[in-house]
């Protein structure tokens, strides 16, 4: 019988293979492979059909388990053909087949066998057996079946395996080659890989720092050891082990010895290992022998005799007592480094430590893991009191007594005794040794572990009690420490290069690592990578960093994708309950967790945090009083309550105005918590109530900081606003589901200047847009005011032409309103609709009209409207003296963002004319002035302008690093637009430096920033067109140089952006110049090379038309001016004068004609390819 199994293969290293007579079988259907592979991991012995339903089905498992698994062994003989390979006994099922029929089992026999092998010095064998037992390798262990239930463990355990062979396998290699020999240099790349893939693990950088050396790189190899030394100190607050720095300190000088028996990557020989990663003779690295001790009884490092005596502590068994009940930990401990150094920072220099937190934050786990650092402090034990089981208060001390009693049997069974005697054992107890006790889960019996904490600490001087609860235990000495949510990915970390580059676990914070780290667990190939870096941080952000949320979700992966996981988190008390079997009924699903914390709320911190479930952006007591009801001190009261149950978080407010006072502190809820408080809002039916409250109490914020935000006090309103961001569009969007139009459009129109001051164009298109499309009567105001914010709005996010339908709605509602009262944006919407229609006559003439105006900002706003009517039809006088009028009024009321924008224009005013001083102060005061409000957008864009200015003053290299600054906050940032203007002045330094490649490069990027960043930004697509010719005519490409400057005449035409319009105009003016020294080149036509440059010429002179006065503040149009002046020398000047001359729009038809190839309007022929 065992010769015909024998023709039976299995292998489940990698996808399931079967072949029966070395014939190849498919096995079809899930469910088959995973009975099989679950059978193939215990060959030839029984597994139980309880155990094999659970391992197939878990939670889903049929109404008859034992039936299902008949029908799936009939099936599975069937596919098999062979009826006696699956045999059935009393014990359940086995695999009737040699051990050696299945894969994994020969690889773990001959990778032992290696390892013997490397121990005993047999290194040319070692590698032989490794090589083989690796080459049953097919891809990941168990791959097909890895959604099973049972799948994960054992997998994990092959992978491990692996991992070891390959070490083993490597280090055999090096000790066969010596020192000096070819093997040491081919095994670099790989150590490297091991080691990216592997940062924490020491064996394989010990291998590698032991290969570079061999090959005479020792500088690389001490490099390796500082690497890893960093990454230790940053990750775990650890420092290698003594055996790793012992090798590092022989590579420093010189003496690292030759390869020794025992497989030794430190160099020590047999048995020569030391510190934490040291073990038996010949297996450095801490594989302990048959029957060695764990991590249920004695404390890491303590001494065992494996095979002797009859128990801990008898004569015949050195063994110390068990000194702790901790358990050994199944998974690893990830993203609490920070708060485990605190943790033990804090038990250094109190008694009494207690961690806060939300449930699921990982509390038990961070306690735990540190408390296994106090076994050698604590010569009376480290002991766990596990308190959830606990139903009442007088029960506490007796789980106290029953977790010791692991150590001293004669209080196993106290129950029987009085309160005051239970006391009085535990005091004798504790008060012996120094003790630590870890009270866990404290919250539904806070009173009592106070009281017994207190009278214990008391009396028993060196006892420690680190305590974990959802709320403090509050007595005098005890020091908290609070357990946040893991770190969270940036709401950008799925497009940075990190993720790009498949870097997104350790790029991305504590909470990606963990998902992906449980997450393997379910599924061993699962990695995070570019294709599912964005779903993997919406569900760490949505389940708000919590560990317990994350690993359920996790555990999700073994049925769902990771982008079906993130789509239904919706829904995600239904999704996410699949925790662990042997996990506390609380823990097994995300709803138990949450319902644990309500059931222990009072009637009144219960309804309110319900309310609080529609607080997105968190909460003030100010706020929640005027959207409950409630007064002020009540409301702080309730709230600090909630925080003290860890329900809520505390973050400081910013210090708003007195009319909303925000000086106290913000209650934020995590999202989880509040969608099971708005569920039960839902339930109660009051869903609606709450919202409606919650929006009218923002609608009354947004109008009340309306004036603030243009005033003398914008900063502090601008900051209230900024916090309440969330609730501000969390009321918006009610009003808008419920259909309530006043309420949409008055919040749309109130929050409007706060939108522009920001920059956040795009957003604000978008919801002025929802509002008002609101069926609904509107107020007349508030209606006219959100309109002209709508048409603003969405010109400046999307560079496109007005919606005709908002023009003309808007045209009629400006016949309705008084432009001389209420909101000072009625004042400027005659003006605005004259600027999109492009009547400046009547433009100039509403602006003429309102100058009286009562409010100075509406006048600043008025000055600042007509000075852009003037730059747009060539600086016009007036220019300068409409903006310093109007700084003057910003200067006035307060407005640092006005002001900003006014001293800004006033500067590329200034510029143009060559006052560079006079320029740089403006840009300077506004770049202050623009910060202090956080309109980064146009922080950006002044910076970028300084640096321009100083590159064109000679100061190229203090401008470049500049820009390299702005460019690197910009991209971090999402300022696509910023990033793309930085990218094109780099290219124009390039440029004028003759860095032709790298000009190409940036201003090919600044283009695909451009297209990226997914909002039309024409002026500056125009702009770095021009860079582009411009570049196009130094290399001689003039068929490309006319492409560009038509492209970019074009946009910067069709948004009437004058000045852009003019740039482009030099740059078609040296285009003509390339023409006109080509011509004179050949020297055939000397009449027609002048005639040329005389065009070119004429051109700039057209480009000064369009602007209104000759650009001296760059190098493009003075060097070409300069360049013409050599060519013409006399006619140079009347030649420009007579293209200054035209009329702007006669100007700009030249420019197009030039491009076009056809004749310009004075009937001169243009130049032709």
């Amino acid at each position: 019988m065992r010769e015909r199994l024998a023709y039976v293969r299995i292998g489940v290293l990698g996808p399931l293979e079967v072949a029966v007579g070395g014939v190849p079988v498919e096995i079809a259907g899930g469910r088959l492979r995973a009975l099989l592979v679950r059978l193939a991991l215990d060959p030839g012995r029984y597994v139980g059909t309880a155990l094999l339903a659970d391992g197939l089905w878990g939670d889903d498992a049929p109404a008859d388990p034992g039936n299902a698994l008949q029908s799936l062994v009939s099936r599975l003989r069937r596919a098999l053909g062979r009826a006696d390979v699956l045999a059935y006994g009393p014990a359940g099922y086995r695999l009737a087949l040699p051990p050696e029929a299945v894969d994994a089992v020969r690889f773990e026999r001959q990778a032992h066998a290696g390892r013997e092998a490397l121990a005993a010095g047999d290194a040319v064998a070692a590698r032989r057996l490794l090589e083989e037992a690796l080459a049953l390798w097919r891809g990941p262990a168990l791959a097909d079946v890895a959604y099973a239930p049972f799948a994960a463990a054992p997998a994990h355990r092959l992978e491990e395996l692996r991992l070891e062979a390959t070490e083993d396998r490597i280090e055999a290699g090096l000790a066969e080659a010596g020192p000096g020999g070819a093997r040491p240099g081919a095994a670099v790349p790989e150590l490297e890989a091991l080691t990216v893939a592997h940062p924490l693990r020491e064996r394989p950088r010990a291998l590698l720092m032991r290969a570079l050396y061999a090959t005479g790189r020792q500088p690389e190899a001490l490099g390796a050891y500082e690497v890893y030394r960093a990454l230790l100190a940053e990750e775990l607050g650890a420092d290698p082990s003594e055996a790793l720095r012992e090798l590092h300190v022989a590579v420093l000088r010189g003496e690292v010895p030759g390869w020794g028996g025992g497989g030794d990557p430190y160099g020590k020989g047999p048995g020569g290992a030391s510190g934490p990663y040291a073990g038996a003779a010949g297996d450095p690295y801490g594989r302990k022998p048959e029957g060695a001790s764990g991590s249920y009884g004695t404390r890491p490092g303590a001494a065992t005799k494996p095979g002797s005596g009859t128990g801990p502590g008898t004569p015949d068994d050195p063994r110390p007592p068990v000194r702790t009940n901790l358990r050994a930990a199944l998974t690893s401990f990830v993203g609490r480094d920070g708060e485990l150094r605190r943790v033990r920072a804090l038990l250094g220099d109190s008694r009494l430590v207690t961690l806060t937190g939300p449930g699921g934050a990982g509390k038990t786990r961070l306690a735990t893991t540190a408390a296994e650092a106090l076994l050698d402090d604590s010569p009376g034990g480290v002991w766990l009191v596990e308190l959830a089981p606990v139903t009442g208060g007088a029960d506490v001390p007796f789980a106290v007594l029953g977790a010791l009693g692991q150590r001293e049997t004669a209080v196993l069974d106290n129950r029987h005794l009085p309160p005051r005697d239970v006391l009085t054992r535990l005091t004798d107890t504790l008060a012996a040794t120094a003790t630590t006790l870890v009270l866990d889960n404290c919250e539904h019996v806070v009173s009592a572990a106070a009281h017994l904490a207190d009278h214990l600490l008391r009396r028993c001087p060196e006892l420690r009690v680190l305590a974990t609860s959802r709320e403090p235990l509050g007595i005098d000495g005890e020091a908290l420490c609070p357990v946040p949510p893991l770190s969270l990915p940036p709401q950008d970390a799925h497009d940075g290069p990190a993720a790009r580059d498949g870097q997104g676990e350790q790029a991305t914070g504590a909470a990606v690592r963990l998902f992906a780290d449980r997450a393997r667990a379910a599924r061993p190939d699962f990695a995070v990578g570019p294709a599912n870096a964005a779903a993997v941080a919406e569900i760490c952000r949505r389940l708000d960093g919590l560990p317990l949320a994350i690993e359920l979700a996790a555990a999700r992966l073994r049925s769902l994708p990771v982008e079906q996981v993130a789509a239904r988190l919706d829904d995600r008390f239904r999704l996410l309950t699949t925790g662990s079997r042997t996990a506390l009924p609380r823990h097994r699903t995300l709803q138990a967790v949450v319902a644990w914390s309500w059931e222990l709320l009072g009637e009144e911190e219960r309804r309110l945090a319900e309310w609080l479930s529609a607080f997105p952006g968190g909460a003030t007591p100010e706020s929640v009083a005027g959207v409950c009801g409630m007064d002020v001190v009540t409301a702080l009261d309730l709230l600090a309550a909630l925080a003290d149950k860890s329900l809520l978080q505390i973050a400081e407010a910013p210090q708003g105005a007195k009319a909303e006072p925000s000086a106290g502190p913000r209650y934020r809820m995590l999202e989880t918590i509040r969608e099971f408080g708005r569920d039960r809002l839902a339930e109660a039916g009051d869903l609606d109530r709450v919202r409606a409250a919650h929006a009218a109490h923002f609608l009354r914020l947004a109008e009340t900081a309306d004036p603030h935000v243009r005033g003398r006090e914008q900063l502090g309103w601008i900051a209230l606003l900024d916090a309440e961001h969330d609730n501000l569009l969390a009321a918006l969007r009610y009003a808008i589901d419920a259909g309530d139009a006043g309420t949409a459009v008055r919040l749309v129109a109130a929050l409007g200047i706060y939108w522009m001051i920001l920059g956040h164009h795009s957003e604000a298109a978008d919801w002025l847009r929802l509002a008002l499309a609101v069926p609904g009567e509107l107020p007349l105001e508030p209606h006219a005011v959100a309109l002209g914010f709508y048409l603003i709005n969405s010109a400046t996010s999307g560079g496109t032409d007005p919606d005709p339908a908002a023009l003309e709605e808007l045209t009629a509602l400006a016949a309705r309103v008084d432009p001389m009262g209420g909101h000072p944006m009625l004042a400027v919407l005659e003006p605005g609709i004259a600027v999109f229609t492009d009547d400046d006559e009547r433009g100039l003439a509403a602006i003429d009209e309102r100058l009286g105006h009562p409010d100075p900002w509406a006048r600043g706003l008025l000055r600042m409207i007509r000075a852009a009517f003037r730059e747009n039809r060539g600086y016009a006088p007036g220019l300068e003296e409409d903006l310093e009028a109007a700084a003057a009024e910003f200067r006035e009321v307060g407005d640092r963002w006005g002001l900003a924008m006014a001293l800004h224009q006033l500067g590329e005013y200034r510029a143009l004319l060559g006052d560079a001083e006079r320029a740089r102060a403006g840009f300077e005061e506004a770049l202050r002035l623009m910060g202090e409000v956080h309109a980064e957008d146009d922080v950006g864009q002044l910076r970028t302008r300084l640096a321009q200015l100083e590159a064109a003053q000679g100061r190229t290299e203090q401008a470049r690093a500049e820009l390299h600054r702005v460019l690197r906050a910009a991209v971090r940032e999402g300022r696509s637009h910023v990033a793309a203007l930085c990218r094109d002045v780099l290219g124009d330094l390039a440029r004028w430096a003759g860095e032709a490649d790298e000009a190409a490069r940036w201003y090919g990027e600044a283009l695909a920033t451009l297209r990226r960043g997914g909002v039309a930004v024409p002026q500056i697509e125009a702009i770095v067109r021009t860079g582009r010719a411009l570049l196009a005519c130094v290399r001689g490409d003039v068929a490309g140089a006319r492409t560009e400057l038509a492209t970019g005449l074009g946009v910067a035409v069709g948004v009437k952006d004058m000045p852009v319009v003019a740039m482009v105009g030099v740059g078609v003016a040296t285009l003509a110049a390339e023409y006109a020294e080509q011509a004179d080149a050949e020297q055939a036509d000397a009449g027609h090379a002048g005639a040329e440059f005389a065009r070119a010429a004429g051109l700039l002179g057209a480009a000064d038309s369009v602007r209104g006065v000759g650009d001296v503040a760059l190098p493009d149009a003075a060097d070409l001016a300069a360049r013409l002046r050599r060519a013409l020398g006399a006619e140079f000047g009347p030649a420009r004068a007579r293209g200054a001359a035209l009329k702007q729009g006669d100007a700009i038809e030249l420019l197009r004609a030039y491009l076009a190839g056809t004749p310009d309007p004075t009937g001169e022929p243009v130049a032709e390819d």
